[in-house]
């Protein structure tokens, strides 16, 4: 039996290289494979492989002092949902620009970022104050566009980088005195946003702890979430029951779908929102017309 372990954890690293060659070989040496992360700042993974390896693989990396009590989460897949183990050292675990500047880590996580809710304490506080709580999404647009928490904010972010810009925008003015519960695929993303959001005025700032992961495991489709989740796989998108909603639209149809293809224009690295229908006229699965303009020019 196979699974994907997803991780993080916000920790300081005194020597990240020799972490990331150790990570490197434990990871090799259990067959598995994903993308594993180490910085100065800490750790993160999304793993995949047979269950018993995964098993070795949690209680090795949690006797780093640092990583003792990181937070596993499970989920469906398995090692051939990943095209191989990558383990790279990079400056920033998300990739904002010059985030090293927005917040600083310590033993204890992100210094100064929103207070993290369980999915129960985040029903509980929309019950409490109502429409004084928001939700904001901290991912890029293209992944709310299939999935999102009903009525959230969305941000025009097309990568991690747009954020400081989006955040520094006059946009959000109007919910800067409310109760905003940020969220994000496994909750990485939010554990820095939050912490730029409160240097940027917001006042009351939550993060959804383990993300929408975390969220789905205990409501699924039956709670304030609406849709499929994207991932960054060869699954490409995840449903957490037979009943998800589907809200995403067709790029040229508009009809509902969750599916994201590659645009056929291998030079582009952007991905097309398209139905089942659409999918099956070659002239559709381009980004732009400018991508297909393109590959017939190379043809």
């Amino acid at each position: 039996m196979q699974k994907i372990l997803l991780y993080y954890k916000f920790t300081p690293i005194k020597d990240p290289q020799t972490v990331t060659l150790w990570q490197k070989t434990l990871a090799d040496g259990l067959d598995l494979r994903g993308r594993i992360l180490v910085s100065d700042h800490g750790l993160n993974g999304t793993v995949g492989g047979d269950i018993n390896d995964l098993k070795k693989y949690v209680k090795e990396t949690k006797k780093f002092p640092g990583f003792k009590d990181i937070v596993f989460k499970w989920s469906d897949g398995g090692r051939d949902d990943f095209p191989r183990m990558s383990v790279k050292h990079r400056r920033e675990l998300v990739g904002f620009k010059n985030s090293d500047d927005e917040f600083a880590v310590d033993e204890n996580g992100v210094v100064g970022g929103g207070v993290h809710l369980k999915p129960k304490q985040v029903h509980e506080l929309v019950e409490k104050y109502g429409d004084d709580v928001v939700f904001f999404d901290g991912r890029n647009a293209h992944e709310a566009s299939i999935g999102k928490f009903k009525n959230a904010y969305v941000p025009n972010t097309d990568t991690s980088r747009d954020f400081i810009a989006e955040l520094e925008s006059d946009k959000y003015d109007d919910i800067k005195n409310k109760k905003v519960v940020t969220y994000c695929t496994g909750g990485i993303r939010c554990e820095v946003i939050s912490a730029m959001m409160k240097k940027r005025g917001f006042t009351d700032v939550y993060q959804i702890d383990g993300g929408i992961v975390k969220y789905g495991e205990a409501y699924g489709d039956d709670g304030l979430w609406e849709g499929a989740l994207r991932v960054f796989d060869d699954r490409m998108t995840v449903n957490f029951s037979d009943h998800a909603k589907t809200i995403g639209e067709c790029t040229h149809c508009t009809g509902k779908t969750s599916n994201f293809e590659n645009c056929a224009n291998p030079n582009c690295n952007s991905l097309v929102l398209i139905c089942e229908t659409c999918k099956t006229n070659p002239d559709l699965l381009y980004h732009t017309e400018e991508c297909k303009q393109k590959m017939e020019v190379r043809v």
